[in-house]
């Protein structure tokens, strides 16, 4: 028998296993559906932040991301080898570099409209409760970044 203290060590009542578990899954769910698109969960992610907004400085892009740049930066590097964007130094500030998509960069964006209802169909979530558990993930980590 369990003594109730050491069940807040049991890793299946831990929250942050869950979430872990959850977005390793969702990722691996993306896998198949982004390979049409020659693309990894993270280039999507970044395309999907220089199709709303181009172009962009590296920070900007990464802040959006919540990731920093010696994450982000090999990243762009590959993107740039697809000839999805074009990574220029920014005139105002010389160590800045500006990213910005090529045509290829936004004909892409066509292609990849069909991605959210794809995995709106794998997860089989209802509407209502993808919202409230994206508002939940935003509210806990608005939180844990304080």
């Amino acid at each position: 028998m369990i003594e109730p203290k050491s069940e807040l060590l049991d890793l299946d009542k831990q929250v942050c296993f869950a979430l872990y578990s959850a977005s390793n899954a969702l990722t691996r769910a993306y896998r198949p559906i982004l390979d049409e698109l020659d693309l990894t969960y993270l280039q999507y992610l970044s395309m999907m932040v220089l199709w709303k907004k181009s172009p962009m400085n590296v920070k900007e892009i990464g802040h959006d991301l919540r990731i920093d740049s010696g994450t982000l930066t090999p990243l762009l590097k590959r993107l740039e080898q697809k000839g999805l964007v074009m990574r220029k130094r920014c005139e105002q500030d010389e160590r800045a570099r500006l990213i910005s998509l090529t045509e290829q960069g936004l004909a892409l964006k066509e292609k990849a409209m069909g991605v959210p209802s794809a995995i709106a169909c794998k997860a089989n979530m209802t509407m209502d409760d993808a919202m409230e558990l994206k508002r939940l993930c935003e509210q806990l980590t608005a939180t844990l970044t304080k």
